[in-house]
């Protein structure tokens, strides 16, 4: 079934058509969990509340060509997770830039697997996590992180680049533990 004709038929009520969108979208929409949620059980538990939602508010999704209803599956989880993390962690979030020498070097990704680059971001602070996750994954700008988070502009991209610095030196410190 495409995109549009697996909402036509939710929007029929069919069962069936909401197995396909859960079978086509649930791998996708747990590595954005993953993202966020660097605990398996905690990314399972953000995607069943986050399927509950999709198909609660199905009525409300309005299908706008090819990858309309996967960016909004994607938001749903994003959003879920986002509340999930601020009801458990108590987030403290800065709009000073710590004094450190610029790195704004280009750092090579190609040597990090994809699971460890995202073992890595999970290893970041809830807060540079989040806001990482928005700029980099959702294509976000720091002024509609801050709204999303609440928070001032500076602050999202004082975050963003700790958050930057942080996993550049993950990669670096790995990238050297692995040359040979």
């Amino acid at each position: 079934m495409t995109e549009q004709q697996i909402v036509e038929a939710i929007h029929k009520g069919s069962r069936k058509a909401m197995r396909a969108l859960y079978d086509s979208l649930a791998g996708y929409a747990m590595a954005t969990a993953l993202r966020y949620m660097p605990h398996q059980e905690e990314a399972k538990d953000i995607l069943q509340e986050s399927f509950l939602k999709v198909f609660s508010h199905f009525n409300q999704f309005k299908y706008q060509g090819e990858g309309s209803l996967r960016a909004w599956v994607q938001r749903i989880v994003s959003n879920e997770a986002i509340n999930q993390i601020q009801k458990q962690s108590r987030i403290i979030y800065t709009d000073t830039i710590a004094d450190q020498p610029e790195e704004e070097a280009e750092v090579n990704l190609d040597p990090v697997p994809p699971k460890v680059l995202n073992r890595m971001i999970g290893t970041l602070p809830p807060g540079y996590r989040m806001v990482f996750n928005l700029h980099v994954f959702e294509d976000k700008s720091h002024k509609e992180i801050g709204q999303i988070l609440g928070i001032k502009e500076n602050s999202s991209a004082s975050q963003y680049l700790r958050a930057k610095r942080m996993l550049a030196k993950q990669i670096n410190e790995y990238i050297k533990r692995h040359e040979k």
